[in-house]
């Protein structure tokens, strides 16, 4: 584990670092010529850390460039370090003040280094988000057009549905030449399209947003997407089980195709089936059948890789 550590707080113009224990402190703006500023700075203070909050993706620049330097960083949740913050009793809150936050968290999680993705999967990523989003503009145009009677404005609709439609069908080949061009993502499009039921987009959000899937276990799969049951037991009450954090992208598309792929699998079926049987309501089973499924993807993939050639 990193003893030293640099917090870093990112903004829109400015990057604000602070090394936990020292209290060594940095300012500098988020363009190339700061990001290398920071870079001396920690090479100067024997940085072996710099951990900076995921911010909406301006932490995309100094996180590539500081790797690029040979700087280690990590990226840490948001909402985990403020609730760090506020049960350390640190309730005020500046930019300098954040990036001490942000070492202490680092140490107390043992935070390491994580390399930043490859140019194909941050594209493959932006692809997959355009083509969900283009999915919920279609939903709501369509939506909306079903309470419009003027003629004009029908055929606005019109024009923004057929717009709609030629912009997922090009991001749709963009996607399927991108994965077409990767042999590891041949390899688990294959896998994956064993299991009837799913289809090229939900390979596709796999492979975009849970690019770990057959290398870690089926129980930290189920928690990266969210999908794992969570105790909540406290003397002698055991409380109910709920799904909660994790991946919320995968989550809703695997609930989604849990309750395709449970019409032409038995073995699912008839696990959906003894839930709903035993008094589960219905989204308790659906959320089962998802994990089921998901494990079974994991199983798939870790099986794919394996056949891969070194």
């Amino acid at each position: 584990m990193a003893n030293i550590i640099c917090g870093v707080d990112v903004s829109s113009e400015t990057l604000d670092g602070r090394i936990g224990g020292s209290g060594l402190e940095v300012s500098v703006r988020r363009d190339p010529e700061g990001i290398a500023a920071l870079g001396r700075f920690c090479a100067e203070h024997g940085v072996e850390l710099v951990v900076m909050e995921a911010t909406g993706g301006y932490e995309k620049l100094p996180f590539g460039l500081l790797w690029a330097a040979g700087v280690p960083c990590a990226i840490a949740n948001a909402r985990s370090v403020r609730r760090f913050a506020e049960a350390m009793g640190v309730l005020e809150k500046t930019d300098r003040i954040d990036a001490g936050v942000i070492a202490d968290y680092a140490r107390a999680k043992g935070l390491t280094s994580q390399a930043p993705e490859s140019q194909a999967q941050e594209r493959l990523r932006a692809l997959v988000t355009r083509l969900r989003q283009l999915t919920q503009l279609k939903v709501a145009q369509s939506n909306q057009r079903r309470l419009v009677q003027d003629p004009t404005v029908m055929a606005g609709f019109g024009e923004m549905l057929a717009l709609i439609a030629r912009q997922s069908r090009e991001t749709e080949l963009q996607i399927a030449e991108l994965l077409g061009a990767d042999r590891l993502w041949r390899a688990l499009d294959g896998a994956f399209r064993e299991i009837k039921g799913v289809a090229g987009r939900t390979v596709a959000r796999l492979m975009a947003e849970m690019p770990e899937i057959g290398t870690v276990s089926n129980k930290a799969v189920a928690k990266l997407a969210g999908l794992a049951p969570i105790a909540s037991d406290s003397g002698k009450r055991k409380g109910k089980r709920s799904v909660r954090g994790g991946r919320a992208q995968v989550r809703s598309i695997l609930v989604v195709i849990a309750g395709v792929v449970a019409r032409h699998d038995p073995d699912l079926a008839a696990f959906h089936q003894r839930l709903i049987q035993a008094g589960k309501p219905r989204m308790t089973a659906r959320i089962a059948v998802a994990r089921k499924l998901l494990v079974r993807l994991n199983a798939k993939a870790r099986d794919a890789r394996a056949l891969l050639p070194a």
